[in-house]
This record gives C-alpha cells, structure tokens and sequence, in this order.
C-alpha cells in the first residue's frame, strides 16, 4: 500500500493521516461550476471545444452517478480526444460503493442528476473583475452542508469539475497574495502559463486590486478574480472538518480553497489534507508543494496511478501530461486504497478504468 499512497509533503502529518484514516468509510462530494474564464481561446483543454466547457462540469458528475453522460453524447474530451479524469472516479466508486453527492456552487448547464443547489451563478470572465456574485451566500449554505456531511461519514473527500479552474485559482491567490505565478497546473501538457497570469493581471486591474491586497478579504478575492467552485468546496469543507477529516481532492486549485479556508476559519487546518495524483506532483510545469507550503502546514498526498501500461492510447496519454487530476480522482484513489486497506491498488483501478472506458467507447 506504500506503494500506492505517496507522501508528498510533511511525511510525519502524512503517515498520521493514513493511519487516522485506514479502514473508514467516508463520503465524496463533487462541486461543480462554469466560468466564462474557460472559453478563453487556448486557457483549458476541459472540453473539444471553449463552448462545450459549459457542459463538462455536469457530463462529469452524470458520469458518476448514472455511468453514462446525459446531457451531452459521449464523455468529456480534450480537443486532442482524452478522457475526462471522472473515468478514474466513476470507477473507484464503483468497486468502493462510497456514497457520492452533487453539490453546484453556479453552473450554467445544470446535471440530469439529483444535486444540492447552493444559489450561486454562473461564474464570469475574469478580466471584468467582476467574476463571482453572491459569495457569501455560497460559503454560507456551503457550510451548512458540510457540518450535516460531517454527521454521516468518517471524514469527507471533497472534489471539483470547473474547466477554466486554475486560472480563476491563480487570480484567488494572486489577490491574496500567494506566489502561484507560473505554479499552478494545467489540463494541457503546454502548461499557457503566460495566458494565465495576462488574464489575471487584466482582471485584477479591472477590479483595482494589487497583488496581495485581498489577503484579509477572500470573499472579495472570489468575487474578483476567482469562480463559483472555491466558495462551494471551502464552505462545505469548513463545515464538515470541524467534526471530521476532509481530503480535498484536487491539484493547485486547492491552494485557492486553502487560502479561503485559512483566513476565514484557521481553526479547522489541523483536520485538511490535499490529495491528488502522481501526475500532479510530478509534473514539471506546475508546483503543488510550492504553492500549499505558502499557505499552511497540511500533508499531501497523491494516489501512485499509473497508465503506461494501458492497451489504450486514450489512457496511456496521462503519462504524457495531459488531464493529469479533476473530478478528484487523486483523493478518491487514495479513499478507495485506505478504506480497503490496500485490498484496491492502483494496478486493479487502472483495469476498472480500461473496462469502463472500453464500455463508453462503444455506446459512442
């Protein structure tokens, strides 16, 4: 099982983690959300094209719930043809029967599944500087879940599905002050790191704020330059961790969580951990641990998935750098290892996941 769980960060906090956390059986949300920010030519590859990144959020969690995509043919894709990471997902909680919920913290195209609505909006280009309404309301409701998820599990894996995301994440951490600058990661081998950074900054002076300026006020940071999706996974988490462990489950767009988590409720910090996937820690265009350790002490860990082996090209492509995380599949992986045990491996997901791809395949 060592070999299928990695400590990334903070090994002593790490181990701790694994042993709180072996043999209990938690619960994972997906928060899902759109932003204009996504259908910026050449930001996100979550979709074939920037307009289908409207549906990816909700194909994703049909995907999860139903096996199959309902409001579009077929699964997410890259431009490029690559399969959404809830592939890897759907097929942990397949073999794991962990209860899975909906939570959609503002998404144009609402999922054929039952969801928990937090009344959020769409999120908007970030280069208006006006880019999330009602965040406080979110956080709020948000929270409210997390404390009821709190009464039903061991602890919460918590996920997101929001093409465009690490973008709205570095502008978050910029306004708050973290150095995510050329650091958070990408869905695309050729990480448009310059893109990013040129879309923040436009957006932050829209909204007149500098580098740092929102460390205090993360609300104000969200609504700026960030998206619908922060507010959700940190209210839900701030809820919950203050009875139980909650792993988010995700790349560097959980620095941005963190932030708002650290400055609203610093309390709760000792029950967080980052889960994620090897492709994330290893990949050489973006820098996770550089980012979190600017925030706080929290281990991370990453679930060893590897796709070399596969028989099919779609899956092999991870190795590559493309995907690499979403739909928490890092911090699902990790569950479905611990829960079992070690009795689930990586070598058994990525066999589920070939199945399973091979199913969707052809009903294409």
């Amino acid at each position: 099982m060592t070999d299928d769980v990695i400590v990334v960060h903070n090994e002593p906090k790490g181990k701790e983690w694994i042993g709180r956390l072996m043999g209990k059986s938690p619960i994972f949300i997906c928060a899902i959300g759109t932003t204009e920010t996504a259908k910026i030519p050449k930001i996100s590859a979550a979709g074939k094209t920037p307009e289908i990144t409207d549906y990816t959020p909700a194909a994703d969690v049909e995907l999860l719930l139903h096996g199959r995509c309902r409001c579009m043919e077929g699964v997410p894709i890259t431009p490029d043809g690559i399969p959404t990471p809830a592939l890897i997902t759907m097929s942990v909680l397949e073999l794991t029967n962990i209860p899975t919920f909906v939570v959609v913290g503002g998404a144009r195209i609402k999922p054929h599944t039952p969801f928990i609505d937090l009344g959020g909006t769409p999120g908007k280009d970030i280069r208006t500087g006006k880019a999330v309404e009602n965040v406080g309301e979110v956080l709020e409701r948000a929270e409210i879940c997390g404390r009821n998820f709190a009464k039903c599990a061991d602890y919460l894996v918590i996920g997101e599905s929001i093409p465009g995301g690490t973008t709205t994440a570095l502008g978050v951490m910029m306004g708050m002050g973290i150095d995510a600058r050329r650091k958070v990661s990408s869905s695309m081998p050729r990480n448009p790191h310059d893109l990013k950074v040129k879309t923040v900054e436009q957006g932050m002076r829209a909204a007149g704020v500098r580098f740092g300026e929102l460390k205090e006020d993360p609300s104000r940071a969200v609504a700026c330059v960030g998206d619908p999706m922060i507010p959700a996974v940190a209210g839900v988490a701030i809820g919950a961790a203050q009875e139980i462990p909650v792993m988010l489950a995700g790349g560097t767009q959980m620095g941005a969580v963190l932030s708002v988590i650290k400055t609203l409720r610093p309390h709760v910090l000792r029950n967080l951990a980052i889960a994620t996937t090897r492709w994330i820690t290893e990949d050489r265009t973006a820098d996770l641990k550089g980012i979190i350790t600017q925030i706080a002490d929290v281990p991370i860990l990453a679930a060893n998935l590897d796709f070399s082996g596969s028989e099919l090209d779609g899956l092999r492509a991870y190795e590559a750098g493309v995907v690499k995380e979403g739909v928490g599949a890092g911090g699902t992986a990790v569950s479905a290892i611990l829960k079992t045990r070690g009795r689930i491996t990586c070598a058994m997901l990525m066999k589920e996941v070939e199945k399973n791809y091979r199913r969707l395949l052809r009903r294409a």
